[in-house]
């Protein structure tokens, strides 16, 4: 009997793009399952990948731009999309202002900005759309979104009343608050952030605690990176009655997420749970024989609003087994199995640097899939 399997992983950052990972597992399975039905979903959940995973699941068109880089003297080459008849545009922060962007020995989150994220959300209202869909996972990022909210006309100003510069490190000066020449059409434009993560704005599950040595910050750093954020917030808080730095997700994207709200009046939604509406996951996975998923890593911080958690309540609520192939295994899986996943292996066979391990990434996986499909033919004819 033909059995059917649904793919739906995220892309493993810096090694293989989510259809990449897609075509890796069927290679594997098929090999044991040569008459197999394979239904691919690229999933994302607002981060690295989103983009392109909404436009393997709808229809649309990709509109190519320059903007300003993480740091503000690299101008890039990057593209965001239009679905919907050209309704409702897509952005992927990272795509303007992604770790990826920059070498490891690049990365300060004192120095970056989030200015082109906002010069591809004023591209994107040029074209009159009526929504902005904006995936802010992936980051290098941890201004609070001043960056992006400087492209779209908000003036921030110093005690002197001199503007501040473009690199985050400039937050602390900020004295007042002016947006007399902020894009008037973000108003008439409903604008959505697609979130990876439910962290706030500061403290020790903030922003800069949580994910900024990720992004280079060393003790110090991330120590000033808060007290900079906090500030931030407190001036927004003082000048424009807005308290949202607490909100959960505020802080997705070194704050940007925060930003967004404050200055573009949007509102939050699970990443993962956008995709799964975009891509009709449900549908599929109510059809399917197994499911697999799977992403970089795999940990306690999955539980936070992760694609493969997403993917797994799906199957959980289908009874359908969830099998899910990471590079990495982490600490404080245990509840993950909860959630829906009945199975997790790490694909990386032996010790290795990580660059050697984000490039073998497919062969890695596809010979994972071909194990754990031996396994489960040889369960199925028992």
């Amino acid at each position: 009997m033909t059995k059917i399997f649904v793919l739906a992983p995220d892309s493993f950052k810096e090694s293989m793009t989510a259809i990449e990972v897609c075509q890796a597992m069927q290679a594997g399975i098929s090999t044991i399952f040569s008459d197999a039905r394979f239904v691919s979903i690229p999933m994302a959940d607002g981060g690295e990948g989103t983009l392109d995973a909404i436009l393997a699941a709808r229809e649309g068109q990709k509109i190519a731009l320059e903007v300003m880089g993480p740091l503000p003297e690299q101008m890039i080459s990057t593209y965001f999309a239009l679905i919907d008849d050209g309704q409702t545009a897509v952005i992927e922060m990272a795509k303007a202002n992604g770790i990826q962007l920059l070498a490891p020995a690049q990365r300060n989150p004192l120095l970056t900005s989030s200015y082109g994220t906002g010069e591809m959300i004023r591209a994107a209202l040029d074209l009159d759309v009526k929504k902005i869909i904006v995936g802010v996972g992936g980051s290098v990022t941890n201004d609070a979104g001043v960056g992006m909210a400087q492209a779209l006309g908000a003036i921030f100003l110093d005690k002197h009343g001199v503007t501040i510069g473009l690199r985050a490190n400039q937050l602390t000066l900020v004295e007042k608050i002016d947006l007399s020449q902020l894009d008037p059409r973000l108003k008439q434009t409903e604008i959505v952030i697609a979130s990876d993560v439910n962290n706030p704005l500061t403290g020790v599950n903030g922003a800069s605690y949580i994910f900024g040595p990720q992004k280079g910050a060393n003790a110090a750093m991330v120590l000033q990176l808060d007290l900079n954020l906090s500030h931030f917030a407190q001036v927004v808080q003082q000048q424009l009655q807005l308290n949202l730095h607490n909100v959960a997700g505020a802080g997705a994207a070194g704050g940007l997420a925060y930003g967004l709200m404050v200055f573009a009046g949007a509102t939050l939604r699970s990443g993962v749970e956008m995709m799964i509406e975009l891509s009709q996951l449900k549908d599929a996975i109510a059809s399917a024989d197994y499911v697999f998923t799977g992403e970089g890593a795999i940990d306690a911080q999955t539980l936070l609003g992760k694609t493969p958690l997403g993917v797994a309540q799906v199957a959980k609520q289908y009874n359908k087994p969830l099998i899910a192939c990471v590079g990495r295994v982490g600490s404080g899986i245990e509840a993950l199995y909860e959630q829906g996943f009945t199975a997790i292996f790490g694909i990386v066979d032996q010790s290795c640097r990580l660059e050697q391990a984000c490039q073998n990434g497919p062969k890695n996986m596809q010979r994972t899939c071909e194990n754990i499909a031996r396994l489960l033919k040889q369960s199925a004819g028992r």
